[in-house]
């Protein structure tokens, strides 16, 4: 799939794409995807937790920044809120939809689900943090009309962003690792074999090629993606949801798989770990590339987003606060995801 997905942008760079192509861009696009997942997994089950749900998030935070900064460079309507409504999609789909699938499908499986309270509470607090001071705070700012931060305040969030996670990353690999790691209450058929040495660097490879063909491919299918979405007359932000669905479908399957397993500190790590991931790294960029460029960049949410985000961020602490979970709280960030779809494409 990384070869054929490379083969795919080469045959298509810098040419205007007709609908045949737009469907072989596309395709190419997912399996590259699907295939730097995989091949993340792997590398993932040779280093061993947490380091693997770390690789994991940052190979999908890489894909989500290549394809935001494609659709900025490509310019359009959505160029200057795209990031914004990435990353708001991004940590919606990660708090709501994926730890609510897990909590069903564990809670059904296994009836009670038990995870580490000094792992999950540390990185809801920072995922807070970091979603409030770059998503809300500037809407309220005054420096700069409108939801936008100026130079200098962008290039504080983007500092603080990338502080941020790097304190979080040594924290979980490093200082406190064990917090993060998933309880043995699964049978031997619940781990799989890690692979041999050179399994682990094929993959790491692999993976490399992958992301190049996801981030070259995205620049090529952007103004496509803008067409069809004001084709069917639907709000601009659904084209950040579709790129936050995209690139977070593949790790969603691997929180499922690890609830399905009684693992959900797994499950959480990769849920809550994503969403930190892409505002660390994502916002940094973006702002970065705003700076450099002189594009402008809106970062604010509206109101009613930003009252989603913080029932969203209530909710979690309340259901994830205790050490255990049932479907009881599965179904309650199940109704938060539907409500967050629903009003996205009915405001």
């Amino acid at each position: 799939m990384p070869i054929a997905a490379v083969v795919a942008l080469v045959i298509v760079w810098n040419r205007p794409l007709e609908w045949a192509l737009i469907a072989v861009v596309a395709l190419a696009l997912i399996a590259a995807v699907l295939a730097a997942v995989h091949h993340a997994e792997v590398v993932a089950l040779r280093v061993g937790e947490p380091f693997g749900t770390l690789i994991l998030a940052v190979a999908v935070t890489v894909i989500e920044a290549g394809l935001i900064v494609s659709v900025m460079l490509a310019g359009g309507p959505t160029a200057t809120v795209v990031a914004r409504d990435a990353v708001f999609a991004a940590v919606m789909i990660a708090c709501t939809g994926i730890i609510g699938i897990c909590l069903v499908v564990g809670g059904l499986r296994h009836r009670e689900l038990e995870y580490r309270i000094e792992g999950t509470s540390p990185a809801l607090a920072v995922l807070v943090a970091l979603a409030t001071l770059t998503l809300v705070v500037p809407a309220y700012t005054t420096t700069t009309p409108g939801p936008s931060f100026s130079t200098l305040q962008l290039s504080f969030a983007g500092v603080m962003s990338l502080a941020l996670y790097g304190v979080f990353v040594f924290v979980q690999t490093v200082r406190h690792r064990d917090y993060f790691l998933p309880s043995d209450v699964g049978d031997a058929d619940s781990h799989a074999a890690p692979p041999s040495r050179k399994t682990a660097l094929t993959s790491f490879l692999l993976l490399a090629i992958s992301l190049i063909a996801v981030v070259g491919l995205a620049k090529s299918l952007a103004p496509s993606i803008e067409a069809g979405v004001a084709a069917a007359s639907a709000p601009l932000a659904v084209v950040g949801i579709a790129i936050a669905m995209l690139v977070l479908l593949p790790e969603t399957a691997a929180a499922v798989r690890a609830a399905a397993r009684n693992r959900l500190q797994t499950s959480l790590n990769l849920g809550i770990g994503s969403a930190i991931a892409c505002i660390g790294l994502t916002i940094p960029t973006v702002a970065l590339l705003s700076i450099v460029i002189g594009m402008p960049l809106e970062l604010g949410i509206p109101a009613k987003e930003a009252v989603l985000l913080v029932l969203t961020f209530v909710v979690a602490v309340l259901t994830l606060g205790s050490g255990r979970a049932t479907v009881m709280q599965g179904a309650v960030h199940l109704v938060l995801f539907a409500a967050f779809i629903f009003l996205a494409f009915f405001p």
